[in-house]
């Protein structure tokens, strides 16, 4: 089951430029949702899958898996774990 980061990140790396044929690099993910959620926000991310999963199905499901294993590989748990750690430290 999807959390809401990583549906949020999900929908922001399907409706990006990038493509899987690409085999992007996990900086390249970060910096596709990061520049997606900026531009259209996350409605907009919504919006657009909403979109391509009325418009072409057949292509809208195997983006959404590869977008979510990418989210998953990029974002893993354990990112957020350490990073709460870090801002504890410096507080």
């Amino acid at each position: 089951m999807a959390t809401s980061f990583e549906a949020v990140r999900a929908e922001a790396l399907f409706a990006s430029d990038l493509q899987s044929s690409q085999c992007p690099a996990r900086g390249e993910i970060r910096g596709a949702v990061a520049a997606t959620l900026r531009r259209i926000g996350v409605q907009g991310c919504a919006a657009r899958v909403a979109s391509e999963f009325g418009d072409h199905p057949e292509t809208a499901v195997a983006r959404m898996v590869w977008a979510l294993t990418q989210v998953r590989a990029t974002y893993r748990a354990g990112d957020a774990k350490r990073l709460r750690a870090l801002r504890s430290i410096a507080a």
